[in-house]
């Protein structure tokens, strides 16, 4: 008999405009994973950008899935991985996530699940390194994550933050990339006490803003100092592409995790007229971006087994 599993994780957006690494949110775009048991490893990869994608041990997926036999002292079998790519490379949309999840989620099922879902989760975190894309990614909906330091270990809290049915999330996917080292390289290394106020209190407002759907509180919470500002530069022509969003009916703009992808929140009679600006100004200044409007994914990572 040959085993198999399959995962299918959802595409993520981080920080949300004030919640620098700290907040993200699940959506409805998928990579798909499936592992079986054979007697030499093998991965072969479909999709998007497929042909970008290392089919050797330093694959990320396969790398996550040797991490997770590690993790609970067993050696690694040897599988075939075929990967279905729907979510774009470097663009922050979480795609390194994907893989990580689908890596540990994948592993953890073939080795008959000796992790929860909390375990499985803490070693994603560790691997990522920060929890905003591979959290939601693996659990699905809006999830902010806090750290908490005790004498023994770091461990981490996980609040769902509930995204009213009202505010559409609308991805504009540009065709040039930029990834996440370049994109941490401008930040300050230290920020004022009146700008870690500035982001306290908006991401605040942006949480009950998600919550209830009030226009006012979005529009005045997807303020940010602590990221934006530093990475606006690296993205060409956001700033008009920003106003254009906002005129056609965008409570604001933002950075979708580390970029270049930017992230309109609107409301449902919005979203065509956001779409169509947001494409339309960014190809004025020499961009062509793949723009739609997607869902909040609530389920996060699911998979099956089969036995053929």
């Amino acid at each position: 008999m040959t085993h198999s599993v399959s995962v299918t994780v959802p595409a993520t957006t981080a920080n949300l405009g004030p919640g620098f690494d700290c907040i993200g949110a699940a959506l409805t775009l998928y990579n798909r994973f499936k592992f079986t048991h054979q007697d030499e490893v093998a991965i072969h990869v479909t999709g998007t950008e497929s042909d970008r994608v290392r089919t050797d041990n330093s694959n990320l997926v396969y790398r996550s899935f040797v991490k997770l036999y590690e993790h609970i002292g067993q050696n690694p079998p040897s599988v075939h991985i075929d990967i279905a790519m729907d979510v774009p490379l470097a663009r922050g949309l979480g795609s390194s996530a994907t893989a990580i999840v689908g890596g540990l989620v994948g592993g953890n099922l073939l080795a008959g699940e000796p992790l929860d879902t909390t375990a499985v989760m803490e070693l994603a975190i560790a691997l990522e390194g920060h929890p905003d894309n591979v959290v939601p990614a693996l659990l699905g909906g809006c999830r902010l994550a806090a750290s908490v330091e005790t004498l023994s270990r770091q461990r981490w809290e996980i609040c769902d933050v509930p995204w009213h049915e009202s505010v559409v999330p609308v991805v504009a996917i540009p065709d040039f990339e930029l990834s996440t080292a370049e994109a941490r390289r401008v930040l300050p290394s230290e920020v004022s006490r009146a700008d870690a106020i500035f982001n306290t209190a908006h991401l605040g407002l942006l949480l009950r803003g998600l919550e209830t759907g009030n226009e006012d509180w979005i529009r005045a919470a997807l303020q940010d100092r602590l990221h934006q500002p530093y990475r606006q530069a690296l993205i060409r022509g956001y700033e008009v592409v920003q106003q254009a969003a906002v005129d056609a009916g965008a409570y604001g703009l933002v950075v979708s995790g580390a970029g270049p992808t930017l992230l309109a929140l609107t409301n449902p009679r919005q979203a065509e007229p956001v779409i169509e600006a947001i494409a339309q100004t960014w190809q004025q200044v020499g961009v062509k971006a793949q723009v739609r409007s997607l869902e909040i994914d609530n389920q996060g990572a699911r998979s099956s087994n089969e036995v053929a």
